[in-house]
């Protein structure tokens, strides 16, 4: 059982993060992308790029890349911060539990 909170709450964070990529970072990171891929194919086939085939396919994946990345940082980073709060969570949970089995003595520690 050790660790089942910070567990659901990194699933939870993961999830968390996933809904926030489709709604703020797909269209930045599809962009960023494209904007990679651009200048890559510009590199490869020279400036202006011409319609062809190829350009097209870099520029694809550069956008594709992006998107995958700015998923995977929004991702990583809910899920990293759900398993921080479920660690934060489990350490107070724990803290109090052992203050409530604590025997009740009439002495004071000052």
């Amino acid at each position: 059982m050790k660790g089942k909170l910070s567990n659901r709450l990194s699933y939870l964070g993961a999830g968390i993060g996933l809904a926030l990529f489709v709604v703020f970072g797909l269209l930045p990171g599809s962009f960023i992308g494209g904007v990679l891929g651009l200048n890559i194919a510009g590199a490869v086939f020279g400036i202006p790029i011409a319609p062809s085939i190829l350009s097209r396919i870099v520029v694809a994946m550069g956008m594709l890349t992006g998107v995958m990345v700015t998923g995977l940082i929004f991702m990583v980073g809910g899920a990293t911060m759900g398993w921080l709060m479920g660690t934060v969570a489990e350490v107070i949970t724990k803290g109090e539990k052992e203050r409530a089995t604590e025997p009740i003595t009439g002495e004071r520690n000052s």
